[in-house]
């Protein structure tokens, strides 16, 4: 199955790269690997994540406070966000 950034997603993915990075050399990558692994797992399990909002799910990325919000369409996946978990949890609900 195939998976797909919302483009304000895949902003909020690069930017917490960037301010991982910043922090540590490295912990970038390491961000951007635990995110691709909550990825993974949401496509191999797609229904196994907690629903967080009708169709949306959630699935949490290891290590870091964030979590993958996420839609399964015809296409495959649809990331609807890259969710810092210390943000508003509504912000992204305009992108469905």
């Amino acid at each position: 199955m195939k998976f797909f950034f919302h483009p304000k997603a895949e902003d909020e993915f690069n930017h917490a790269i960037e301010y991982y990075e910043s922090l540590q050399p490295g912990l970038g990558f390491d961000f951007s690997r635990e995110v691709y692994l909550a990825i993974r797992r949401a496509i191999d399990y797609s229904e196994a994540w907690s629903i967080f909002d009708g169709r949306v799910r959630r699935s949490l990325v290891k290590r870091f406070p964030y979590g993958i919000l996420y839609s399964e369409e015809k296409q495959g996946l649809t990331i609807i966000a890259v969710m810092n978990l210390h943000r508003h949890p509504d912000y992204w609900k305009s992108r469905k």
